[in-house]
């Protein structure tokens, strides 16, 4: 009886002892981030939160899924869709040419995917550019002129390290015809551009980057997460873009799924003129609910938002997801409302 009672309490001290030491750990690795030499517009805001090591959404780590995970989905699984999506003839339109290029108006131009070139008060940007196929995975739409075309950028916007918004290769040919381009990236994304040394900074979420024109262009938050390799998840942080020139507000979301931070975005930034968000890649929703908006969210979002106008991206360049790849489109068009705004490849919006 004594013994028994000796092995429970040392049972009941190894547990106080594991459930100490654990939340000790806890506190400890839980650290706050952000760039000290730029302005912050969030009173209060500390930074962006690590957990172990790992970038978080807002304060605590949320289930993603796995490599396996996705492996399983793309090898074992089967696409109650198969039919329809193989059927689907849908494509995005390409308008060629590079006048864009050259103009001196404020614009925004399509490049399929995530990537817009931008222009805005003068300053000129690109987003998340990705030209080529990807591992895998074919590219659906040309761009509308070569990249050697491209010149002139000032800067260069990137929402986070997955590869369908960050490829070198893309990458590498943009910065060899603007050698004096400089990277805006989010916390810890910029060890690419130190090795090429291409001019960049980094910034937390509601952190204002120093741009030398009268152009404002902010990180905000983005519900998603990252990982490129086996062993980096969330080791680099990821966001979204405001960029504000007078009273015109553009905001570009990269990608996100949905959370409070949309109606946080619009308390900051009112009258947003134009949303250019994420409308594929949601299915299966149990493997993609966490990281992309569904079209019916990206609406929400956008409503959310208080947008004027709409402008829906990444779908129909990049097959990577189970949905047909018009499906998108054809959600959207149900809606019937004139502020989504479809763009072809290449299509300039006035500013």
């Amino acid at each position: 009886m004594k013994k028994n009672w000796k092995i429970r309490l040392a049972l009941l001290v190894l547990i106080f002892v594991f459930v100490t030491i654990n939340n000790y750990t806890e506190k400890e690795l839980r650290e706050y981030v952000l760039n000290k030499e730029l302005q912050t517009i969030k009173p209060d805001w500390k930074g962006n939160i690590k957990i172990d090591g790992e970038y978080v959404n807002f304060d605590k780590k949320d289930e993603q899924k796995t490599p396996i995970d996705i492996f399983k989905w793309k090898v074992f699984s089967t696409n109650p869709q198969e039919k329809e999506k193989k059927d689907d003839d849908f494509r995005l339109e390409l308008i060629e040419g590079a006048d864009w290029i050259h103009s001196t108006e404020d614009m925004i131009v399509w490049l399929g995917h995530a990537s817009f070139f931008i222009r805005l008060g003068g300053t000129t940007l690109i987003t998340d550019p990705v030209f080529y196929n990807l591992s895998f995975i074919k590219r659906h739409i040309g761009i509308p002129c070569d990249i050697e075309e491209i010149k002139g950028i000032d800067y260069l916007l990137l929402s986070h390290g997955h590869r369908d918004h960050f490829d070198k290769k893309t990458l590498n040919k943009l910065i060899s015809v603007n050698p004096d381009i400089e990277a805006l990236v989010p916390l810890d994304n910029s060890s690419f551009f130190k090795k090429k040394g291409v001019k960049f900074q980094e910034a937390g979420w509601y952190q204002k980057y120093k741009i030398n024109t009268e152009l404002e262009v902010f990180l905000m938050p983005a519900k998603h997460w990252n990982r490129r390799g086996l062993f980096d998840f969330n080791k680099t942080c990821w966001g979204s873009f405001i960029l504000k020139y007078k009273e015109k507000i553009v905001y570009f979301s990269g990608d996100t799924s949905m959370g409070d931070h949309f109606e946080e975005t619009a308390k900051m930034f009112p009258e947003i003129d134009y949303c250019l968000l994420p409308v594929g890649a949601y299915k299966p929703e149990d493997i993609m609910k966490e990281a992309h908006l569904s079209p019916q969210e990206a609406y929400e979002a956008f409503q959310i938002l208080g947008g004027k106008t709409f402008i829906p991206m990444h779908f129909g360049t990049y097959d990577l997801g189970d949905e047909p790849l018009g499906e998108p489109k054809r959600v959207l068009e149900a809606f019937g409302n004139k502020q989504i705004k479809f763009l072809k490849v290449g299509e300039v919006v006035v500013l």
